[in-house]
This record gives C-alpha cells, sequence and structure tokens, in this order.
C-alpha cells in the first residue's frame, strides 16, 4: 500500500484567511498542495493530528450546513475541538463589540472562525484577536469555498492554468472570490449576469490586475453564453442569498435568462464540469438534468470543503 506523505504543518506563515485578495498564486498552490497530501493520508486511514489539543470558535451569524460540519469534523479528524457559537448564544449577538469578542475570544480558543454578513466585522474580528481568523462567509467575500472549488478543479482537469471559468448569475461574494482565485493561478474568468447585478467594481480591478500578471483574462459579460462561450467550467449559486428574501421576486424576473440549462451549455467545451457552491435550487439557477448529470461535479465539490479547510486550519493553527 502506498503511503501519503506527512504534510507540512507551515506553509503560508499567515495569522489569518480572510479573502483571496489577501493571498498570492503561489500560496493559493501550496495550500492546494497540501489540501491534497492531507486528503490522501486521510484516505489511506492513517493518523495525521497536528492540532492535539487546539480548539476553533466558530462564530455563526448566518445558518450554514457545508461550513459547520467541514469545519467541526476537520478540527475533530485533525485531532482538535470545534465550539459552535450562535450569535443568539454569545453576547456578540446582545450588544457587546467585536472588539471585545476577539479579544475575549483569544483568551480561550486557538483559532476563530466567522460566518457572517458585513466583511468589515471579520476584519475588525481578526485586527484584534491575537488568533488566527477564518473568513467562513460575508457578503463580500467566501473564501474557503473558492479553495475547495480549485481543488475539486485541478483533481478532474489535473491542472488549473489555462482553463477558463464562466460564472453565470449574481455578482456576489462567490464571484468575487472565483475572480480573484482564477486570476491569481492563471485560469480565465468570465462572468454573465444582468444589469444592475455586476460583481463589485473594486473586485473586478483588482481580478483584472492580477490575471493580467498571470497571464490570463477576467471579463465581465451581459450575454450568458458569452460567458460560457469554450468554457472547461461553468458555475452557478443561487439568485437570491441569505438576507435577501425580500427581492426574490425581482431576482426571479431578473435572472430568468441565466438558467444554467441544456441550451447554454453547448457554448461550453464538450467536456465542462458544472459546479455549485450549494444549496441549489433546482429549475431556478441550475436545472435538474445540469446539477443531477454527468458533467456535475457539485458534490465532490463540496466534499472537498473538509479538505481545503482542514489545510488552512493546519497552516494557521498547528
Amino acid at each position: 500500500m502506498t503511503t501519503a506523505a506527512i504534510p507540512s504543518a507551515k506553509i503560508l506563515q499567515q495569522k489569518d484567511f480572510l479573502s483571496i485578495t489577501d493571498i498570492s498564486g503561489e500560496k493559493i498552490t501550496k495550500l492546494l498542495k497540501l489540501a491534497e497530501q492531507i486528503k490522501a493520508t486521510h484516505s489511506l486511514g492513517e493518523q495525521y493530528k497536528p492540532l492535539q489539543g487546539k480548539t476553533l470558535g466558530m462564530i455563526f451569524e448566518k445558518s450554514s450546513t457545508r461550513t459547520r460540519v467541514s469545519f467541526e469534523v476537520g478540527m475533530l479528524q485533525l485531532g482538535g475541538h470545534a465550539l459552535f457559537l450562535s450569535s443568539n448564544d454569545i453576547q456578540l449577538g446582545r450588544g457587546e463589540t467585536v472588539s471585545d469578542t476577539a479579544k475575549v475570544l483569544s483568551q480561550y480558543v486557538d483559532g476563530i472562525m466567522i460566518r457572517t454578513f458585513e466583511h468589515e466585522k471579520v476584519t475588525e474580528l481578526a485586527a484584534e484577536a491575537s488568533i488566527p481568523v477564518i473568513n467562513g462567509l460575508t457578503d463580500l467575500s467566501h473564501p474557503c469555498q473558492a479553495m475547495a472549488d480549485l481543488l475539486t478543479i485541478h483533481e478532474i482537469k489535473g491542472t488549473l492554468k489555462g482553463l477558463k471559468m464562466a460564472y453565470v448569475g449574481d455578482g456576489n461574494n462567490m464571484a468575487h472570490s472565483l475572480m480573484m482565485a482564477c486570476a491569481k493561478t492563471g485560469m480565465d474568468f468570465a462572468v454573465g449576469c444582468p444589469e444592475g447585478y455586476e460583481p463589485n467594481s473594486q473586485v473586478v480591478e483588482l481580478a483584472k490586475e492580477a490575471a493580467e500578471q498571470s497571464g490570463c483574462k477576467s471579463e465581465v459579460f451581459r450575454d450568458p453564453k458569452d460567458a460560457v462561450k469554450n468554457a472547461d467550467i461553468i458555475y452557478s449559486d443561487v439568485w437570491t442569498s441569505m438576507g435577501q428574501e425580500a427581492e426574490n421576486e425581482v431576482r426571479l424576473r431578473a435572472f430568468k435568462d441565466y438558467q444554467i440549462n441544456s441550451e447554454l451549455v453547448k457554448y461550453a467545451k464538450e467536456d465542462y464540469i458544472f459546479l455549485h457552491c450549494l444549496p441549489a435550487h433546482r429549475e431556478e439557477e441550475v436545472t435538474a438534468e445540469i446539477i443531477d448529470g454527468p458533467h456535475s461535479a457539485v458534490f465532490h465539490q463540496a466534499g472537498n470543503r473538509l479538505h481545503a479547510q482542514k489545510a488552512i486550519l493546519v497552516d494557521l493553527m498547528a
């Protein structure tokens, strides 16, 4: 039986994991390699517990399936422990300042993961804490999901550089993290979105600059067919995210021509893969035929949340 190499516990030497914008392409590549090593070690049933005795505090102001389970299981498998801290159960939800929360938790735990709304809350928490802080999701950014996506693409395609990802739908936190991740790893990236739902203009400019340095392209299109043309990966997300429920009817009308279906995927390469960060609304942003079809890798992708995040945890906390 082949024995997996025991991963190195020190790769990035970086205190926090807040945004793909903060991380170089080289560091992303090293983290992905670490994730692959950890995944191989786990698949062979070998013990790898560099976080023995360590505790991760997990603050949730947004509900979650994949983020909570993958971080909690990841800490357990790495030898550590995770604490679920709902905003309804801690004083942050009753008016305690982010600064005070950061300083108090720094006395108790070895790292903090937070899933919340305002990105500024995460950056303030990181600035005030003396321990690593991980962004589990904000309205601006979803870097842990993007790392799992890159890991999935690399495993299926064998490379990242030179591929093209097409993201169709709302220019949201997922679009932001993916466009930066592609730009920094040499992947072309194209967004197809309706007017009024474009990605953040600052993120778009940063992605274009990073793409130029990596020798690839980062573009925004109005017509989804232009975005999907010759794509190796097609990516979609829900049209109405948490906190936008009041806009649902308006959004359904705005995005009706941006569904991933059998007609749209004809513009992609024949061996394209379909990704979705989940949860998915079948027959809205994607038809069941596509998400449950042979090109879909959404559950492979969801499983890689565990392995990508284990690499982040090891790097920051080991």
